[in-house]
């Protein structure tokens, strides 16, 4: 078999590898990518992940506020939700992106850009199964590693004869579940829950810790499984599940995406502290975390290391045990965020191309959880700040006292900030309400400009907006 040279090879089409092989093409590199499918150009973000959910987010939304219209003084009809419509018009927006990113890599790459699995053989050789059924044998000077990750599945008693379904494939359900069963109480297990509890599901979410939102301040953990449980949704914290079994029908190891299981249930055996009880539903979802797609690289060939996990460890450029092996994106361990994932190909860049000296050292990265209202964070939480030792002052206010919110009927939640008592500096801030996933953004730039927090206090902020809470919540110091 010929083997083909490059400059440089990257190994996956996410955000940090459809990005960066333009950019090396217009250095002069000769730049191959490898992408194991047509549909996940450009990665999972477009085509599994961030765009389709929030695309149903949003429709989730739509009904939850014509339900509530007679708040706004319109009188309206309950709504009727045609999960079908819904799911074709996420399918719609998916479709719409494939085109966009496929014809900047085919301009870019032309016939290199390689659709098939890759794998090591050699330190810096890969060969690619391609779609066509041939094997072609790749080599480069350089190789970036951008493969992401995939849901994680738990070795679980009886679940996978009984089925499941997972962030992909409930996607695709044109059904509506009677009742979904959430075992996770992460980021993705709690937009799925409230969307299909908004859709009209009945929704249990199972929580191994004793709060959701491990990761948060507890204050804001509990306020989220308020606005929550006010939506309908129930909860089953410092829960251990210790069987699944199926009520009926052929066992199967995924449950159908099109299939009606209203008659064809789920059954969990539960322990919850020193007992045990049964909970039965239509559907369930597994949201317990993700995986790297690390498994069928065979990076043992190139002599790459990996975790306990299966993460890629890299130092702060981004780079691998091994010289001139990068990892980008989900697959090195760092937050699973797209906007990070963006950053990686600009550290990349900058020290490649550039001639720039870029690393992730104190990078700011803020989160959005997209319920409604929004939860964004950025920085450290009150625990954490503790735990690292600074005096702190914290801020908190209500969503209500918010101007905006008031002419929004979107009253719920509340903003917290944490000061550094020293120097005056924000150390980390949580928003949840309206808009926090803009509004987060203000905060995140007076952070990364290292002033104090008094530039938000008294800054003249537009009114009435959001982001003017910023005002009086920073006045609360």
């Amino acid at each position: 078999m010929d083997t083909q040279y490059y400059d440089d090879i990257i190994i996956g089409g996410g955000k940090a590898g459809k990005t960066l092989a333009p950019a090396l093409v217009a250095d002069g590199r000769k730049t191959a990518l490898v992408e194991r499918s047509l549909n996940m150009i450009g990665g999972s973000c477009p085509n599994i992940a961030c765009i389709p959910s929030k695309t149903m987010v949003a429709s989730a939304e739509v009904a939850n506020t014509v339900r509530n219209s007679a708040a706004y003084g319109i009188n309206t009809a309950a709504p009727t939700v045609d999960l079908a419509a819904v799911i074709g018009r996420k399918r719609s927006v998916v479709q719409s992106l494939r085109p966009i990113n496929l014809n900047n890599l085919h301009t870019a790459l032309g016939d290199n850009l390689i659709i098939g699995t890759a794998r090591f053989v050699a330190p810096k050789t890969i060969e690619v199964a391609t779609n066509e059924e041939t094997t072609r044998l790749l080599t480069a000077e350089r190789l970036f590693i951008n493969t992401g990750t995939r849901p994680l599945i738990p070795s679980m008693q009886g679940l996978k004869e009984a089925g499941f379904l997972t962030s992909e494939s409930i996607m695709e359900l044109e059904q509506l579940p009677e009742h979904l069963i959430v075992l996770g109480s992460g980021y993705i297990g709690l937009e799925f829950a409230q969307m299909f509890r908004r859709f009209g599901s009945r929704v249990t979410v199972i929580g191994q810790s004793e709060q959701i939102l491990s990761q948060q301040d507890p204050d804001i953990a509990i306020a989220v499984q308020t606005l929550l449980e006010r939506d309908g949704i129930e909860f089953l914290l410092k829960a251990k599940v210790l069987r699944v079994v199926r009520v009926g029908g052929a066992s199967r190891t995924e449950a159908s995406p099109l299939e009606n299981r209203s008659d064809n249930a789920t059954k969990l055996l539960i322990q919850v502290g020193d007992q045990e009880m049964e909970l039965q539903g239509s559907h369930l979802l597994i949201a317990v975390g993700r995986v790297p797609n690390t498994d069928t690289l065979n990076l043992a060939a190139a002599g790459v290391a990996t975790d306990a996990r299966g993460f890629i460890p890299v130092n702060e450029r981004l780079e691998t045990n091994v010289p001139n092996i990068w990892a980008l994106g989900d697959i090195n361990g760092g937050p699973q965020y797209t906007h990070v994932a963006l950053d990686d190909y600009r550290i990349v860049k900058a020290n490649l191309i550039d001639g720039g000296n870029r690393s992730i050292q104190g990078r700011l990265v803020p989160s959005c959880l997209f319920i409604d209202p929004e939860l964004a964070h950025i920085g450290l939480t009150e625990t954490e700040a503790q735990q690292q030792g600074y005096a702190i002052r914290v801020a908190k206010l209500d969503a209500r006292d918010i101007m905006r919110a008031v002419t929004q009927s979107q009253t719920d939640g509340l903003m917290k900030a944490i000061v550094d008592t020293e120097t005056g500096r924000i150390l980390g801030c949580s928003l949840l309400c309206h808009e926090a996933g803009e509004v987060i953004s203000t905060v995140q730039m007076v952070m990364q400009a290292q002033m104090p927090y008094t530039v938000l206090r008294d800054g003249i902020l537009t009114h009435p907006t959001m982001t003017e809470g910023l005002n009086m919540l920073f006045s609360n110091v």
